[in-house]
């Protein structure tokens, strides 16, 4: 046990403590340094980048797995430990090498959600690589993507480049990585992740080296959440029994387990209780619907978007019973200074992309298309409460 758990169990050992100490620590959207029991995945990922080891690029990889698996928490704390071990960077997850030796590459996390055009991809390496800033207006994607050719032009100017969330709906295609990078590609090595098994990728999109990541073992499920809770939760506020159901309930998931966890905390600390009771962990798993849009992917949103899905959430279900009656109720709500018909544009977009569902109603007496109403496809407890936090 480290010297921080020591000292959270001596804060969390009131009677008066609440439920939750922590929100970041049972958060679904925050990934530690040490991904808990997902140690043969970071194997297989250091048997991969042995060639580093030896002074060379390794060939570009495909990872893979579901939902929910730690792809995000096994390749962010891969790319930090081997920026800080292998260059002495101390930089944190999502920030690479700044003065890399001649020898070592540098180690860059691109995150597809954020950096979804080759402009983009091209800003995020060169971001990584150099000290000076790099500028995002002003300059054309030739002008960077030269600026990035001429920085890997020296021998021994190398990167290796993890590009996250590759291939989701409206998202960042592996196609694009490919051409994005092919002038680069003699200094370059792409690690794209993604969730499309390995087998139904395209053979020509397809990169020479696949890992599959796959979802997590139940008893690794109820490590991983015994391991947050007691980071998070105040002592005894769940039992082994109900962690337990949650395993079996997510089905491999991390991300929805965690999700549901975070819910049932939340609604007991606001509650007043000192524990998690049956309700709230009834009512957190069933405000987490399945399948599930990733979190992450919500909060990689413009503001304005985030801002519309929050005021959503709150509305009646007399108040979603069409895209139109939604918008219409969103537009109403305090802090919004959004037109009806750029709410409705909105809605539209969000469900396209999987955020938001839209729900044929019953067929109905009247004359043409029945309304849809709408349902939120994301864990909304969670979502609820980690904008309140964010923004007051």
């Amino acid at each position: 046990m480290d010297l921080k758990t020591r000292i959270r169990r001596r804060q969390r050992s009131g009677t008066d403590s609440p439920v939750v100490r922590d929100y970041e620590a049972i958060s679904p959207v925050a990934h530690i340094e040490e991904p808990t029991g997902r140690g043969p995945a970071l194997e297989q990922l250091l048997d991969y980048l042995d060639p580093v080891f030896e002074g060379r690029l390794p060939t570009d990889a495909y990872v893979w797995g579901p939902t929910g698996a730690g792809k995000s928490a096994v390749v962010t704390a891969l790319v930090a430990h081997l920026s800080r071990l292998l260059s002495g960077s101390g930089n944190v997850i999502h920030t690479s090498t700044r003065a890399q030796s001649a020898e070592t590459p540098a180690f860059v996390y691109i995150d597809a959600r954020r950096a979804d055009s080759a402009f983009g991809l091209y800003h995020a390496v060169l971001d990584g690589m150099l000290d000076e800033s790099v500028p995002r207006h002003g300059v054309s994607t030739e002008t960077i993507r030269s600026r990035l050719v001429d920085h890997l032009r020296p021998v021994g100017n190398q990167a290796v480049v993890a590009v996250d969330h590759v291939d989701e709906p409206r998202g960042l295609e592996l196609a694009t990585l490919e051409e994005t990078f092919a002038p680069v590609d003699d200094s370059l090595a792409c690690i794209a992740v993604g969730r499309d098994p390995a087998e139904e990728v395209p053979r020509e999109r397809l990169p020479p080296e696949h890992i599959e990541i796959p979802g997590y073992e139940r008893h690794a499920l109820v490590d991983l959440l015994t391991a947050r809770a007691s980071d998070g939760l105040s002592q005894e506020a769940i039992d082994h029994e109900q962690v337990r159901r949650l395993a079996d309930w997510a089905e491999g998931d991390a991300h929805d387990a965690l999700a549901a966890l975070f819910g049932a905390a939340d609604l007991a600390d606001m509650a007043g209780y000192d524990r998690v009771r049956e309700q709230d962990l009834i009512d957190g798993m069933d405000a987490v619907p399945r399948p599930s849009a990733p979190l992450g992917r919500v909060h990689t949103l413009p503001a304005n978007r985030q801002l519309v899905l929050r005021r959503l959430v709150d509305l009646d279900e007399s108040e979603t019973e069409s895209v139109g009656d939604a918008a219409e109720a969103i537009t109403e709500a305090r802090g919004v200074d959004l037109s009806a018909g750029t709410v409705r544009r909105f809605l539209y977009e969000l469900a396209e992309t999987g955020v938001v569902q839209r729900v044929t109603a019953p067929a109905t007496k009247s004359a043409g298309r029945p309304p849809s109403r709408l349902e939120p496809r994301f864990p909304t407890l969670v979502f609820r409460r980690l904008y309140d936090l964010e923004h007051g």
